[in-house]
């Protein structure tokens, strides 16, 4: 893998981790529950398992991006495929900031939290390009 694209995916994928990582602390930090009658039990637990998936995923996808990047036996297709997902997922994230901004009730945190998107998207999605570009050796 290219070293300008390794770096990129390394940014991408700290970012993606530490955003995983955050995210498990994010319902006690911001008290989402207290939103939420007591009695809705299934909700709840719906919720704390969407959360915890949607975390979890985060810091696996940013540590396989690593280990495609840094691990030397990844082949292209490989490394194409889950940067090429991983491109989807934050494109996703990012038109949704966009579309439905989370943390509008203060701007700082909008348009940071719009920031950070575009910023880890565009490292996931130039070094799908620097590797999309990338002639195979046979």
């Amino acid at each position: 893998m290219n070293l300008f694209a390794q770096v990129l995916v390394t940014i991408g994928s700290m970012a993606s981790i530490g955003f995983g990582v955050w995210h498990f602390f994010v319902p006690k930090a911001w008290n989402w529950y207290s939103y939420m009658d007591a009695r809705a039990t299934e909700l709840i637990v719906a919720v704390r398992a969407i959360n915890v998936f949607f975390s979890l995923s985060l810091v696996l996808f940013g540590l396989l991006n690593m280990l495609f990047a840094y691990g030397g036996r990844a082949n292209r297709y490989a490394i194409l495929v889950m940067l090429a997902a991983t491109c989807v997922l934050w494109l996703t994230r990012l038109v949704f900031q966009l579309v439905y901004p989370q943390g509008s009730f203060n701007p700082v945190l909008q348009y940071g939290m719009l920031s950070a998107f575009v910023a880890i998207n565009l490292c996931y999605t130039i070094s799908l390009c620097i590797m999309a570009s990338q002639k195979t050796i046979v």
